[in-house]
């Protein structure tokens, strides 16, 4: 189990965040200590701010006096609501706040089911409860408890694309934001991808497209990024969400700095020729689109395919899971061009890996995403088409264990304590 502990000065916005999943029927108050009750034993923002009013008014010189909590077990334990209460009483006993008012939130709007605690870090009379150690503390509490209660033990470790395990997002749930926060944050981790048309080749696999968006403010021409959630045909399933929602690294100036770093780094990796070998090794035993796919999966790459309204296939993007990277076809080989599947899937020719084929410039674009038309498409001055309304049915079956992903992620806890520490800080004086 793992705990983090946050703390601020807007109480109000402590218990607004998690009564308004209670309110969402994503969380609900298990349980409380010291605090106003209802008659009819329902709570209010409100009512339960009242609960610490005197502790606030009597605080001596804390600067930040409100306490937020969040205790975390492995998503694999299975905990009961009388177990969770338990916990939290002895959490707080064990750090100190045992005599402290607080409520229990049991948060339940991701797979990880957790609880939340909100209380204050000031006594009675004002004076601040020592917080020397806290970190080491909270951690043999967590430990403590995770044996009296038989839980997974924490333990903290590195991300490395081998571990994490991402999972294309669903957009009939409700916590679409979260679901797609907990992939575009973390993608350029691990993957090279030298376009925005690769990297929304890429998103496709999770069912999530990027579209760039220009403009002006007062004036000034802006440009950013704003991401939607797909559907099963690859039709845009949500609202769009702004980039900043995400942090810097979904936004465009550092997705552009990782083009250009990713450009160096594939220029001369050995990835591209091991990549382009297993590609072609593929195309000389797969006779049709559909086997080519799938023993290309069997090889750790997903392929994305871009056509018109005709049919004709002008784009191809591969995808590549061993050495996390994304290349359009043409930037591999010309023998492994969108002309080359076109004519071998579309007009029957027979593949011919010694072939150089002319390239036409719009087969060099890299969204390699099913569209419609792509004259229907915005215009983005010059930018790759960022819109399709197609998508391949089955594009990541049998990739099994090769994409990554991350497990349990909450999105909006992770922006709120982000809050709470912006809040914290002082500006420094103009001299």
């Amino acid at each position: 189990m793992i705990a983090v502990i946050d703390r601020g000065k807007d109480l109000m916005g402590a218990l607004y965040y998690n009564y308004h999943k209670v309110e969402k029927e994503n969380a609900q108050v298990l349980s409380t200590q010291k605090i106003i009750e209802a008659p009819d034993g329902s709570y209010s923002v409100q009512q339960l701010s009242r609960s610490f009013e005197l502790y606030l008014l009597a605080n001596r010189k804390t600067e930040k006096p409100v306490l937020h909590i969040s205790l975390n077990p492995d998503p694999k334990d299975k905990v009961s609501d009388t177990d969770f209460e338990k916990m939290a009483q002895e959490y707080m006993k064990q750090m100190g706040y045992g005599n402290q008012p607080f409520v229990v939130f049991k948060h339940t709007d991701i797979e990880r089911t957790h609880i939340h605690i909100v209380s204050v870090c000031v006594d009675a009379d004002g004076r601040k409860i020592s917080d020397k150690f806290e970190k080491r503390r909270s951690m043999d509490v967590c430990r403590a408890l995770e044996k009296k209660y038989d839980l997974k033990v924490a333990t903290e470790q590195k991300e490395n694309p081998q571990s994490q395990v991402f999972k294309p997002i669903n957009y009939k749930e409700n916590d679409i934001k979260s679901q797609i926060s907990s992939v575009v944050r973390h993608l350029p981790k691990y993957y090279h991808f030298q376009t925005f048309g690769a990297y929304n080749a890429l998103l496709s696999l999770f069912n999530i497209t990027a579209e760039e968006v220009k403009g002006k403010y007062n004036g000034i021409p802006k440009q950013g990024l704003v991401y939607f959630a797909l559907n099963a045909q690859g039709e845009k399933a949500s609202s769009p969400f702004k980039a900043s929602l995400f942090g810097k690294s979904a936004g465009l100036i550092q997705l552009q700095s990782h083009y250009e770093k990713s450009r160096t780094k594939l220029k001369d990796s050995p990835a591209k020729e091991s990549i382009k070998t297993r590609i072609e090794s593929v195309m000389q035993t797969a006779s049709n689109e559909s086997e080519f796919k799938k023993k290309l999966v069997e090889q750790g790459i997903n392929l994305v395919v871009r056509r018109n309204t005709q049919g004709r296939i002008y784009g191809i993007t591969f995808i590549d899971h061993k050495f996390r990277c994304v290349f359009n076809g043409s930037e591999l080989d010309k023998n492994l061009s969108a002309n080359v599947f076109n004519d071998w899937w579309n007009n029957g020719s027979e593949k011919d890996l010694s072939e150089k084929v002319n390239m036409d410039t719009k087969e060099t674009t890299s969204l390699g995403i099913e569209i419609k038309e792509p004259n229907s498409l915005p215009d983005f001055s010059g930018q790759e088409d960022t819109v399709y309304s197609g998508q391949e049915n089955n594009l990541i079956e049998a990739v099994g264990g090769l994409l990554p992903r991350t497990q349990g992620e909450d999105f909006q806890e992770t922006t709120f304590a982000n809050q709470m520490k912006r809040k914290g800080k002082r500006r420094k004086p103009k001299f």
